[in-house]
């Protein structure tokens, strides 16, 4: 059976690179490319699995396409391809229905393998990927919610508590109330110690 694909992401040498990897695949067939997060979400009806990119500039977000895609009645399946693994795009892209998530540094055979993976319906994680999730299980009293990681990583982008309340329709008060949570679990008290040891610990990106 041959597995259709799309392509989703705003630059065309890396779609140009993926289609080059995936076209000595047998099985495979790109059937679509995409450079923005909303087209990708007009073109999905037609594939089986969608590769998409988590930042495409100005517009739609990667989390939100793969949401508006995986809401649909039998969507295709959604593999994650980024270079970002911070835990707040880890947890956006799997609470968004994504069946897998890769690093583009991934070798081209481990590519293959989560394409034919999230195509049978089975979930598809980059190693380290998993690891970070495990490690979130394992500790979930410590671990930030994502609510609390979207604060933070606008914090981190030098919002103020009134512009990040007006991104993410929040009161103040609930805005505040999430950092005094965030502070308590990473041990610190300014907002500036906050963002940077959530970027040590690669749970927001700078």
């Amino acid at each position: 059976m041959t597995i259709r694909l799309l392509l989703a992401d705003d630059h065309p040498v890396v779609r140009a690179g993926l289609r080059a990897v995936l076209d000595t695949e047998p099985d495979f067939a790109v059937v679509a490319e995409a450079a923005t997060a909303e087209r990708a979400v007009e073109l999905a009806h037609g594939a089986d699995v969608a590769l998409m990119d988590l930042q495409f500039g100005a517009g739609m977000h990667g989390a939100e396409a793969t949401a508006a895609i995986t809401a649909r009645p039998g969507a295709p399946r959604v593999l994650v391809l980024t270079t970002y693994d911070s835990d707040a795009d880890i947890l956006a892209a799997v609470e968004a229905g994504a069946s897998g998530y890769l690093l583009k540094d991934a070798p081209p055979e481990e590519l293959a393998a989560a394409v034919r993976t999230a195509a049978a319906g089975r979930s598809a994680l980059a190693p380290a990927v998993a690891h970070r999730l495990l490690d979130r299980m394992r500790a979930p009293a410590e671990a930030l919610t994502r609510r609390e990681l979207e604060v933070l990583q606008l914090v981190g982008e030098g919002l103020s508590n009134q512009q990040i309340s007006k991104r993410l329709f929040l009161s103040q008060a609930t805005v505040k109330s999430h950092l005094v949570h965030v502070f308590a679990k990473l041990g610190v008290d300014s907002r500036t110690a906050a963002v940077a040891a959530a970027t040590a610990r690669r749970l927001i990106r700078r």
